[in-house]
């Protein structure tokens, strides 16, 4: 199942995308301003899914948002996860901030207010705020059921679904503080979509990630090559904090990012991302 937030006909919608992405039914929720967080909690409570409140649409039709316009709190996030990614940053700032593979996993916040539509166009900050700006295709995890010190042999029963993001960067602010928070939280940094694919469709341990700026292909990944796997993440992030349905830990990125290519390239204004995940599918957002 697929389950999507959108805008038509001057109001926000909640439903499910046909198994071909071209069709979207809205569900009768009452409030849709959440995006699917009702859904993901009727579900985690026991409660079936509402019934259909409408036709079908055109995909082409609506203006998807992003599955969780406001999610339920700060994204929990996964630094240096992939082997290529932490070696191609191994003679970058960050150098000194590389992890082993026997150590624990980084994981840092990203305000949940930062969260765009797939399709939103991401805003560059002035010059004055910085000048370095970086992309990182990612697959999101998203929690369907509650927990806290969750073991990793139990981790995957938690899982209700996976989206796309791309966790937008400021590299330079990341070294000015010495730390990723506010790097990684500027306004309109979370691209996320185009739907939540749920987690009895896809398995997120072995699926491909990839990304592309202005049509050229630079990341080129596999969740396979994770350093920590997803029942590893679900297992840290649960450790002494419950996790509550709807929470979302974005797992790290493929090498590639415009950080690692000599001299580095960064985002500018027109320039366009998009991201596509083999079993959810694509967003793409332009950088103004």
């Amino acid at each position: 199942m697929r389950i999507a937030s959108w805008s038509w006909g001057g109001r926000y919608q909640v439903g499910t995308i046909s198994a071909d992405g071209r069709e979207a039914t809205p569900l009768a929720l009452a409030d849709a301003s959440l995006g699917a967080l009702p859904l993901i909690q009727m579900l985690a409570r026991g409660e079936p899914l509402p019934g259909a409140s409408g036709a079908r649409l055109a995909v082409e039709a609506i203006e998807l948002r992003a599955p969780l316009p406001k999610p339920l709190r700060t994204i929990f996030c996964v630094g240096r996860n992939y082997r290529a990614h932490a070696a191609e940053l191994a003679e970058s700032v960050f150098r000194t901030s590389l992890p082993a593979e026997d150590a624990w996993p980084i994981v840092f916040g990203k305000l949940a207010e930062c969260v765009i539509g797939p399709h939103d166009p991401v805003r560059l900050p002035g010059a004055a705020v910085s000048t370095q700006i970086d992309y990182e295709s990612e697959l999101a995890v998203v929690i369907g059921r509650g927990g806290r010190d969750i073991s990793r042999a139990r981790a995957m029963d938690h899982v209700f679904g996976y989206t796309v993001v791309n966790d937008v960067s400021a590299r330079d602010v990341q070294v000015r503080h010495q730390q990723w928070d506010l790097g990684k939280s500027f306004d309109t940094f979370c691209p996320m979509g185009p739907w939540i694919t749920t987690a009895d469709e896809m398995d997120g341990r072995s699926t491909r990630v990839r990304g592309w700026v202005n049509g050229e292909l630079r990341q080129d990944g596999h969740t396979r090559d994770m350093i920590f796997d997803l029942p590893t993440l679900i297992e840290t992030c649960s450790r002494g904090i419950t996790l509550h349905p709807g929470d979302v830990i974005a797992t790290g990125t493929p090498s590639g990012v415009g950080m690692g290519f000599k001299p580095p390239k960064w985002l500018g204004p027109g320039d366009v991302v998009k991201i596509e995940i083999d079993g959810i599918g694509a967003i793409e957002n332009r950088f103004e």
